[in-house]
């Protein structure tokens, strides 16, 4: 008689994966994003006064609203001019560009200090070798 042996064998291999931004990459990010939030809501604050915009609907509030925190600084720097109910206002040209200069300037900043300057690749390989001998 012979012996016959059976040899069961498992192996399983996955490969993750992964690709990190630099911590300074994602607080760039956040600041841009930020700041073109502001930048958005004084640019829409600036194109419903050009146009004469009702400023007791709701969304032109809102907008006006939170825009102005944003404008504070500004609203003095010039006068605003009227023509039939549409306001040029000069002060919030002038804030979308100090805002624009100031995001540079931080990421800018970020940027010089930062150790890294490229994403980082992180692999893990798992591997499970199963041998099973039978008699």
């Amino acid at each position: 008689m012979t012996n016959a042996s059976a040899v069961s064998t498992d192996r399983h291999s996955k490969v993750h994966t992964e690709v990190r931004a630099p911590v300074e990459a994602v607080v760039s990010r956040v600041i841009m994003f930020a700041f073109g939030v502001i930048e958005v809501l004084i640019g829409a604050r600036f194109v419903l006064m050009l146009l004469g915009a009702n400023a007791e609907a709701g969304f032109v509030k809102m907008i006006y609203g939170v825009s102005g925190v944003f404008m504070a600084p500004f609203v003095a720097v010039f006068d605003t001019q009227t023509a039939d109910g549409a306001v040029f206002e000069w002060s919030a040209l002038v804030a979308i560009a100090v805002y624009a200069l100031f995001a540079w300037g931080l990421v800018a900043l970020i940027r010089a200090v930062s150790p890294r300057s490229q994403s980082q690749t992180v692999e893990r390989v798992e591997s499970k070798d199963d041998s099973v001998a039978q008699q």
